[in-house]
């Protein structure tokens, strides 16, 4: 009797670290790989390598990826658009089919008639027009039908979804459409090249006056070079707190003390990889933003909440709302703003932050978490419960059955097995 009361006691204690331990961690996103098992795209997977698009996802998640299958994409009109563009717009043009936003199948069901708008890869360039650079999607009630077309009235370009290709919850979805879509707007004659790099951001904040404490952890850390490096591909956008902010900051807040490993992950959480012009973050569709923290310590973890309040642009870290107070540099492909406050992220500062087994997660402050609004951890692409996914019409099955690129099936299986096993060995 006691050794089974025993045994219920600890049981679902030692399941519960047999899935911990056994569960697949997702590293860099590997798209070619990903498409790799569908050679109907493989000359969309082709373009995407060629453009150096399929670089900028490497460390992005929740995607939704736009593909057209090659009996589109080899018509003429096709063949002869794809020639025609210099390798600089045809990159822009796969920007446009890579939306920032994950979309389950069963997501994609319940989207109105009147549809809705979400920002693309292509918008975060600055070199889309308004917000031109965003796709409408609608889904017609009576034909289930699921149509993709620019914001502009009367748009000439759209697609039609065709079938759910692959899902990895809440990381990316691919889906196959019937043709390529064009951006309103886009000069398709153009020869367009990338501006000019090389931007000197401490001398961008030393210039602005107000910025010169971040100036100067900025050089004293060496990530500064490393920001620079990043104006390449989509850019970046930094958040730069004010003196005032630094000197504000409570005295608990031990961040000049930190080690110059932590303080350089804190500098990273201001910064998102990629290029948002002051209109873009006004009208952001996904609030939750992964940072080049991010992308140092594991997705979902050092992220930022952007949504417009009162009239401006608010940045929540779950500890710390900032406002955006004044542009300091908007200058494709890099963005600097001026900030209210030092964004402080609370898997630093937070009470019960602290990870075991995580480098980096000490609880160094013990700033108390605002009423603010839900904690990116829990929202939608960042481990939140997986959607059910229904099969849609036309879906093909061998669009599902390709080779699992991060081993999720099979590490699923090997913990479920290991947990049988155990229970019969208790038992």
């Amino acid at each position: 009797m006691a050794f089974n009361l025993y045994i219920s006691h600890f049981t679902p204690t030692i399941i519960t670290y047999l899935l911990l331990f056994t569960t697949p961690s997702i590293s860099a996103l590997n798209i070619t790989e990903l498409l790799s098992p569908y050679p109907n795209l493989s000359a969309f997977s082709a373009l995407l390598s060629n453009s150096a698009v399929a670089s900028d996802l490497s460390h992005r998640s929740s995607l939704t990826l736009l593909t057209v299958p090659n009996s589109y994409l080899t018509s003429p009109s096709s063949v002869d658009l794809t020639r025609r563009l210099s390798l600089s717009a045809l990159a822009d043009l796969l920007r446009y089919h890579i939306l920032l936003q994950f979309f389950s199948w069963s997501d994609l069901q319940q989207i109105s008639p009147s549809g809705i708008l979400v920002t693309t890869l292509f918008q975060t360039t600055g070199r889309a027009s308004s917000n031109f650079g965003s796709v409408n999607i609608s889904r017609n009630p009576t034909t289930k039908t699921i149509t993709l077309h620019s914001p502009a009235p009367y748009s000439p370009s759209n697609a039609t979804v065709l079938s759910l290709v692959e899902t990895l919850p809440y990381n990316i979805t691919i889906l196959s459409v019937n043709s390529l879509i064009i951006p309103y707007g886009f000069d398709l004659m153009a020869s367009e090249t990338l501006p000019p790099l090389g931007l000197n951001i401490t001398k961008a904040l030393i210039d602005g006056h107000n910025f010169n404490v971040a100036a100067s952890m900025l050089s004293a850390s060496g990530v500064v070079e490393e920001f620079e490096a990043d104006e390449g591909g989509a850019g970046i956008t930094l958040f730069v707190p004010t003196d005032i902010a630094f000197a504000d900051l409570p005295n608990n807040e031990k961040l000049q003390s930190l080690p110059a490993d932590k303080k350089a992950v804190v500098l990273k959480f201001h910064v998102l990889h990629s290029y948002y012009p002051l209109g873009s973050l006004e009208s952001i569709v996904n609030p939750v933003q992964p940072t080049l923290a991010t992308e140092d310590m594991g997705a979902g973890r050092f992220t930022l909440n952007i949504s417009r309040v009162n009239g401006s642009v608010a940045i929540d870290t779950g500890l710390v709302q900032a406002s955006v107070t004044q542009t300091v540099i908007d200058q494709k492909p890099l963005a600097i703003f001026g900030v209210s406050k030092v964004l402080l992220p609370r898997e630093f500062f937070g009470k019960e932050s602290a990870v075991p087994g995580k480098p980096g997660n000490e609880v160094i402050g013990s700033a108390q978490s605002p009423d603010v609004s839900p904690s990116p951890d829990n929202s939608p692409g960042f481990g939140g419960p997986s959607s059910h996914l229904s099969s849609p019409p036309g879906f093909r099955e061998d669009d599902r059955s390709g080779v699992d690129v991060f081993g999720q099936r099979s590490s699923c299986i090997v913990a479920a097995l290991c947990c049988i096993g155990l229970l019969y060995v208790l038992v």
